[in-house]
């Protein structure tokens, strides 16, 4: 049986990827920051508890982080996990030091944090998915910056490098003048891409990571007025969930289609 991991499965985007897993015949771990909203979230989908499980996890907490990962290689034993949706995050209005910080805490080291020591449990040909957004693209990014963000030496560490210049940058107030927009959602989303770039030529036995956009969704975060219903957006998480072994990595996705960073 194929197991899938969702961060943020237990409402909106993340709970109808659950439910489309589900339905084509995996094992889910339906991950939430509260224990007892992802216990309610599961039982909802599966009474029995044998083939949606809840699991606790804060991205943005180490303790949680840790406890989760190890219950996640108990549960799949050597068969290794099949997919991993890094679906949690935040989107926060404002902008300031303490906006970025959170932001990136949990949209972009929250993914990084959960993915790194998952990476070794992963099954052979399985699948990361990075839930993103098309605000993470690149336009209106000064040439300079592009570089920095495309350079093909950049590294896990240096992303993080990146980010947190990002955030002293807003601290001071200098942001505009280093070519960082004033969106600590938007850089959160692009350097989120950047790892799926720079993380897939390393990941070996064919494991591959992809980073999805899943359009305007209504959802809380999306609104009423947005276009998409939460059904369309989970598609294409699932999509690339689901890739057969020889599907493409390292790259950015929206209904299963290339776009540019």
């Amino acid at each position: 049986m194929r197991t899938a991991l969702v961060t943020g499965g237990n409402r909106g985007l993340g709970l109808e990827v659950c439910r489309q897993l589900a339905q084509q015949g995996w094992r889910v771990l339906l991950a939430a920051r509260d224990g007892r909203k992802a216990q309610i979230a599961s039982r909802g989908f599966d009474p029995t508890g044998e083939r949606v499980l809840p699991v606790q996890l804060d991205v943005t907490d180490a303790a949680s982080i840790a406890a989760a990962v190890a219950r996640v290689r108990e549960i799949v034993g050597a068969h290794g996990l099949d997919a991993l949706v890094c679906n949690a995050g935040v989107a926060l209005a404002g902008f300031g030091r303490d906006v970025a910080e959170e932001t990136l805490a949990a949209n972009l080291y929250g993914a990084l944090d959960v993915t790194e020591p998952l990476i070794g449990a992963m099954a052979p040909g399985g699948n990361i998915v990075l839930v993103s957004s098309g605000m993470g693209e690149m336009y209106g990014y000064p040439d300079a910056l592009k570089r920095r963000l495309l350079a093909a030496d950049l590294d896990t560490d240096g992303l993080r490098a990146l980010a947190g210049d990002f955030v002293e940058a807003v601290g001071g107030n200098t942001h505009a003048k280093h070519g960082w927009p004033t969106s600590a959602y938007r850089v959160s989303k692009t350097l989120l891409n950047m790892y799926a770039r720079l993380r897939a030529p390393t990941l070996g036995r064919g494991v591959k990571i992809n980073a999805v956009c899943p359009g305007w969704v209504r959802t809380d975060m999306g609104g009423t007025s947005a276009p998409r219903s939460v059904d369309e957006g989970a598609r294409g998480i699932v999509w690339a969930a689901t890739l057969p072994p020889n599907g493409p990595t390292g790259g950015f996705f929206r209904d299963g289609r290339p776009l540019g960073w």
